[in-house]
């Protein structure tokens, strides 16, 4: 077995590990294939290995690949980029919104669904390093957001989104802090936000341990991106 398939046998093999380290049902957590700029080919061949859940950074990949993958049964497009008003209509057609990370984003999200027969499911990015050049909620933000949800029953918060910039001896505290506070403003507000999207290539066996529900891998399983070419002088 060769190219994606073994790929994927061996990420799952280490979500397994990383699941039975803490006592979890390996089915607790959905792998997305982050599938930015991989080809067409490339995604047929990760569905042909029987994996069914895909994430795009850019509208526009997403709408060309959804247009030229119809064919295939169960693909499940996540959209795990920043959110633009400008697109909005387009990150809408996704089953789950990773890394809304203002509420600018949510509300061009919100008129984009308003046709919808059911909310669009979409996750809140928190940027617990407070960093302004990075997209996300600091858990202020977040506390604040709260009240302006309810003016929104177009979408629905499933849960929260995170991409912590820390080293890696900070990253098991980074991914725990965002599991804590999503359960301090679940418990304390009676809400039901169940899905936490953390953990990447490098990381991702760190953030299952710390409560990852959904974990977005790219290289582990497509392998190295080709470099882009170099520009003519």
């Amino acid at each position: 077995m060769t190219g994606f398939a073994a790929r994927l046998d061996e990420v799952r093999a280490e979500i397994a590990a990383a699941c039975a380290s803490v006592g979890r049902d390996v089915d607790s957590v959905t792998l997305v294939a982050a599938s930015k700029s991989q080809s067409v080919a490339a995604i047929r061949e990760a569905w042909a290995a029987g994996h069914r859940h895909f994430g795009e950074n850019y509208a526009s990949e997403l709408k060309e690949k959804r247009a030229a993958l119809a064919d295939l049964d169960d693909v499940v497009w996540h959209f795990i980029g920043r959110v633009q008003a400008s697109n909005a209509k387009v990150i809408a057609g996704a089953a789950l919104v990773h890394g809304v990370g203002s509420l600018s984003q949510l509300e061009a999200l919100a008129k984009a669904s308003s046709s919808s027969s059911t909310p669009l499911p979409v996750l809140l990015q928190v940027n617990l390093v407070d960093e302004a050049t990075k997209n996300g909620f600091s858990a202020a933000g977040l506390r604040n957001i709260l009240p302006a949800l309810s003016s929104l029953p177009t979408v629905q918060v499933r849960g929260l989104m995170a991409m912590p910039f820390v080293d890696d001896d900070t990253l098991p505290a980074a991914f725990a802090a965002v599991t804590a506070l999503r359960d301090e403003i679940a418990t304390t507000h009676g809400l039901s936000w169940p899905v936490l999207s953390m953990g990447m290539s490098a990381d991702f066996a760190a953030a299952i341990v710390a409560g990852a529900t959904h974990v977005r891998v790219g290289t582990r399983l497509f392998g190295s991106r080709a470099p882009l070419p170099e520009a003519t002088p």
